[in-house]
């Protein structure tokens, strides 16, 4: 019997597996969010992913400067006018990260058996035998018999780029530790990992205050990846500090889940947050691996019925410098569609890798077949049961649009918003048709200027599994007549048309404002 989070019709011809899949016109439901980086920062190459699907680029600021990743961001600006696809920005914060500087760039070899020193004195020069550290509290946290990682980027358990440590003795600032397997670290700067154990620094850190406060604002970044997040108080600051900086006051907060302290707060910190990433890289030294699937799905279902978008990383490591994943990744990455992700997150993949277009490529593949057999039934009933009685008005708008959309086998849904709140409700419920989310413009003053909103809230959307937000023209500002309205939804059926989803007698759900009232309405298109 299949699982009721499939829709698989019996018999099953399994030759039918075989057969070319169908080119979509519109990427794939799933979002992919992009690391750029060495080897995907030229306008080429981000146009290319652009093109394979990417819609969310990610800057992460544990390595390189600002002035290195603005030359990046300038070059991701350029791709989008030249591909004619709209892409959002992340910032990833560094948090409290531990970790271990090599400033010669000689290669580091560590055997098993023998010792090594963590050491706090950043003046002395890196070797197998003393590592100097970025913390030096570490020796008031651990204690004999404590299990620290070691290696640039990837934590695998399998590659020879990482190593794992156990404490041997604490000596004064100093930490000694014992290497359990044989492992040569390359490059200049390497992650330490402290299973099961608290670093007492601030989440959100003066440089990462600093790069926000600079890069973010000049930038007027769309998310904000908040690392190692622990408690939901970490989220509440974050989001006060980005209320003083204008700009970013819409920037929207995905806590990243980090920790066996962050999975312990999960609910507080889901409630407060945007989004959540689960990085399954670091939380995955400190879970057993038997529990790593349960957190996984469970953190999951909590954040779809929430309505809050949930990413997942680390799903196809070995692409880093393979052309093809292996078969257990493949899996996995279809499994996180079927668990209900919003986005994947490439890291490693796409930042250093050596086949970053062709990883996003394989990615919206895997993610289109595994959205063919996601039983959407299924999720409807249970996030409606979920939700339970009465519903909000917003609520029951957007997972009637949704209902209705499937009874009349609606090619497209169109809901005009202004926040992009009804459009991630609509989400939320998973219709199996792309959902076009027409942002309006609102006129905005802060008593000194006039501006228009809009485009943060288009940018927003495009993390959120099954939205493909447009920003409608700014003349057609909220709160306009019915004139205005029909104007608008005849320029996004226009849209829907130009872009090969919309047809001559296909049927399209509109959620939409008329008057004070919510609207949702079925219209049938002529010739």
């Amino acid at each position: 019997m299949p699982s009721n989070h499939l829709l698989l019709e019996e018999p099953i011809r399994m030759a039918s597996i075989l057969e070319p899949s169908k080119d979509s016109v519109l990427p794939t439901m799933t979002k992919i969010v992009g690391t750029l980086g060495p080897k995907s920062r030229s306008v080429e190459v981000i146009s290319a992913c652009l093109r394979a699907g990417m819609s969310v680029a990610r800057f992460d600021f544990s390595w390189g400067s600002p002035d290195y990743h603005q030359e990046t961001l300038d070059n991701l600006k350029a791709a989008v006018k030249n591909t004619n696809k709209l892409c959002a920005v992340m910032l990833d914060t560094v948090g409290p990260e531990i970790l271990v500087v090599n400033r010669n760039e000689k290669s580091i070899s560590l055997k098993e058996d023998e010792l090594v020193v963590l050491t706090p004195n950043q003046e002395i020069e890196a070797s197998s035998e003393l590592l100097p550290i970025s913390y030096d509290g570490l020796s008031k946290v651990v204690k004999k018999g404590d299990t620290l990682f070691l290696g640039q980027y990837l934590f695998t358990g399998s590659e020879t780029t990482s190593v794992w440590l156990e404490v041997s003795e604490v000596k004064g600032d100093d930490v000694l530790c014992l290497v359990k397997n044989s492992a040569t670290l390359v490059g200049t700067m390497y992650t330490l990992h402290a299973a099961e154990i608290r670093i007492d620094l601030p989440t959100l850190t003066d440089k990462d205050k600093e790069i926000i406060a600079t890069w973010g604002v000049k930038n007027k970044i769309d998310f904000l990846s908040l690392s190692h997040a622990r408690q939901a108080e970490d989220v509440r600051q974050a989001r006060q500090f980005l209320s003083k900086l204008g700009n970013l006051s819409q920037t929207q907060i995905f806590a990243k889940i980090e920790s066996v302290e962050g999975l312990t707060h999960f609910d507080e910190i889901l409630q407060e947050a945007d989004g959540i990433i689960l990085a399954r890289g670091n939380l995955g030294l400190d879970l057993p691996p038997e529990k790593v699937f349960l957190f996984q799905k469970t953190a999951l279902h909590r954040c779809n019925m929430a309505g809050k978008p949930a990413v997942l990383t680390r799903v196809v490591d070995s692409m880093t410098s393979n052309l093809r994943p292996t078969r257990a990744e493949a899996t996995d990455v279809a499994n996180a569609v079927l668990d209900g992700s919003d986005a994947i997150l490439l890291g490693a993949e796409t930042l250093r890798g050596f086949y970053p277009v062709e990883t996003i490529s394989t990615v919206r593949r895997i993610c289109a077949e595994a959205e063919k057999v996601f039983n959407q039934d299924f999720y409807f009933k249970k996030a409606v049961k979920h939700t339970g009685e009465p519903m909000s008005h917003l609520e029951s708008i957007a997972s009637s649009a949704v209902r209705a959309a499937i009874k009349v086998k609606a090619s497209v849904i169109i809901c005009f918003t202004s926040t992009g709140r009804a459009a991630r409700l609509i989400a939320k419920y998973r219709p199996t048709m792309p959902v076009i989310s027409v942002v309006i413009p609102r006129l905005q003053t802060n008593q000194l200027k006039w501006s228009l909103s809009g485009a943060f809230e288009a940018r927003q959307s495009l993390i959120s599994r099954g939205l493909f937000p447009v920003l409608a023209d700014p003349q057609h500002l909220a709160d306009s007549n019915n004139a205005t309205n029909e104007s608008v939804l005849k320029a996004a059926l226009d849209h829907g048309k130009l872009a090969g989803i919309i047809k001559a007698h296909d049927r399209v759900v509109v959620c939409q404002k008329v008057g004070d009232a919510s609207v949702v309405k079925i219209i049938e298109l002529e010739d």
